[in-house]
């Protein structure tokens, strides 16, 4: 069975949708997507440089549009039934990509998220932290008794914490045993209560915002769980903004629905290294340029035989 996965926000990098536009529609399309965002994502995309693209308002709609702009191209036999999961705002991509939501909705939405959880940055000195390695009960423990959040457990000996920036100074400075802590260039703590007012503003869009139910296996970053229902995921998405996001648990529900194969959609790299680690023995394949799609049929195409 086949995985495919749309990474989050930290995974953009300057110039990344540049080799995209020589693919058939695939500036028009990107046009669109910049009106639907309000952002001109043609430059942002390939001329803006890293200080202006890690601005969370254009981050998450700049890496939802490449995810699914990517996606179009990849060839999916007929009957192919992928399972599909996001990380954090790939969590849109992903719902897109599974029938729950249209691909605009999922790109404006990401525009709206990413512009909410950026003016929630400016209410208190937050950031966030990878701590890595580590036995992770104790790195759990040490994350909480700093009254920080363990907002992403990624699996693979990977957590992230999040909470006030003084507090994530103190775990750089005192890390947990045989774990080394890594400070992430954030403007804010994501998924913790201190992300409550891009909840108000997602949710009082909530019931105007049409969903259909999944046509593919589709897994929530809550607890891993498959979804059959498009207004439940839809909930999911807006109260995942302050709840941890468990990667962990969603690798794990790959492996026990059989997955083999895992391919990660631009800008891709983190969740193929987690896969690596977390899913041993399950092949990867990370799409960083149009040339990694025929890579990408190969491998579709194998799991089918």
């Amino acid at each position: 069975m086949i995985a495919i996965v749309a990474p989050g926000q930290g995974s953009q990098t300057p110039g990344m949708l540049t080799p995209w536009l020589d693919l058939p529609g695939a500036e028009s399309t990107v046009r669109w997507m910049s009106t639907l965002t309000g952002l001109d994502l043609l430059r942002l995309g390939t001329t803006a440089e890293a200080d202006e693209i890690k601005d969370t308002a254009i981050t998450q709609p700049l890496v939802v549009s490449l995810a699914l702009l990517a996606y179009q191209h990849l060839e999916m036999p007929a009957g192919t039934t992928p399972v599909v999961a996001g990380h954090s705002v790939g969590e849109l991509a992903a719902a897109s990509i599974a029938g729950a939501l249209s691909r605009d909705t999922a790109v404006a939405l990401a525009a709206v998220r990413g512009s909410a959880m950026a003016a929630a940055c400016g209410q208190a000195d937050t950031s966030m932290a990878a701590v890595i390695g580590g036995d992770p009960d104790e790195v759990i423990a040490k994350i909480e008794s700093l009254g920080l959040t363990p907002a992403n457990v990624n699996g693979g000996g990977q957590t992230v914490a999040a909470g006030l920036a003084s507090a994530i100074g103190t775990l750089v400075a005192d890390p947990p045993t045989k774990a080394r802590v890594v400070q992430l260039s954030v403007a804010g703590a994501f998924h913790t209560p201190y992300m409550q007012s891009a909840v108000d503003v997602m949710g009082a869009m909530r019931d105007g915002i049409v969903t259909a139910s999944p046509n593919l296996p589709l897994l929530s970053n809550a607890d891993g769980a498959q979804v059959d229902d498009g207004q439940r995921y839809l909930d999911r998405l807006v109260s995942q903004i302050v709840s941890p996001v468990r990667w962990d648990l969603c690798m794990e529900t790959m492996l026990s629905l059989g997955v083999t194969t895992l391919i990660e959609l631009p800008p891709a790299g983190a969740l193929t290294g987690l896969a690596r680690r977390g899913m041993k023995g399950v092949k990867t394949l990370a799409i960083k340029s149009p040339e990694d799609l025929d890579k990408a049929k190969v491998l579709i195409n194998d799991d089918g035989k």
